[in-house]
Order: C-alpha cells, then structure tokens, then sequence
C-alpha cells in the first residue's frame, strides 16, 4: 500500500512499487488525461509534475512518487481557465490533441522556472514531446502567449 498525493489530495494505492505512475493515475486514480504513448519515455504524451518537475510517467515507478507530489493535467491551477491551455485554444495548437496534456504539462514546468522564456528556450525545452500532428509552431506561439500574458 502507497500513500501518494495526487492534485493536492493523499490517496492509498494498492499497487506494486514497480507499477508505473502512469498506470496508477489512469487505472487505479482514474485520471485519463494523462496519455499512454510509447512507454519508454521518448513522445511526452504522459508527461506529469513530480514535486514541479516535469517527468515521463510511463517509466517512474510507484515507489519513486510515493511521498512526493504528484501534478496531473487535471490538477493545473485555474483548470480551463489556466494561461497555458488557454493560450493552447487562442493559438489552435491541438489537432488530434492526444499529445496536449503532455506538451501543457512540460510547457507549465518552464513556466514555472522560467516565466518569460526566449523562443529558444521554448523550443529547447520542449524538445522531446512529440507531436505526430506537427504542430510544433502552434506550441510553441502557445508558450510564447502564455509567457506574454496575452
């Protein structure tokens, strides 16, 4: 048995150490908006917050999260009403949206430590979530939207 706190809220999960985050926030928690997509931690479509730290959920184990906080897409302050997906809708960036809690995810952890970012470090930062869409140029107007308080 584990004790994790997930979006603010400590929860008893019975499941084995091993088990991956991911699989605990969609199963066990029923939090689906954090994605499934490659499993080995190289698209970013799982991509959560461990104590603000953007991490792969589909490759951290139970046992790593347990006693740390865990932020999921659905625990962003403000939910709809959060700069970065509202930036997300003015600037159109979701197509098929699969890969967007991932990129909104690992785009509030720059945010957060670096709140008006260059183009660059958008672009360096985002590195590694993959959009099979392509709409790369989207994204990154989103975070620059979002930085900009538009």
């Amino acid at each position: 048995m584990a004790n994790l706190n997930v979006n603010g809220v400590v929860r008893q999960i019975d499941a084995a150490p091993d088990t991956p985050l991911l699989w605990v926030l969609r199963e066990h928690l029923k939090l689906t908006g954090t994605k499934y997509g490659c499993g080995v931690a190289a698209c970013g479509a799982c991509t959560v917050h461990l104590d603000g730290e953007p991490i792969r959920a589909c490759v951290t184990p139970l046992s790593h999260a347990e006693g740390k906080r865990v932020t999921t897409i659905e625990g962003l302050p403000g939910g709809e009403n959060n700069r970065l997906v509202q930036a997300w809708i003015a600037e159109q960036a979701p197509q098929c949206g699969y890969c967007q809690s991932g990129q909104i995810m690992q785009a509030a952890g720059l945010l957060a430590k670096t709140p008006k970012p260059s183009r660059e470090q958008i672009v360096e930062h985002m590195d590694g979530n993959i959009c099979r869409c392509g709409s790369y140029a989207q994204i990154v107007a989103a975070v620059e939207r979002a930085a900009s308080g538009r």
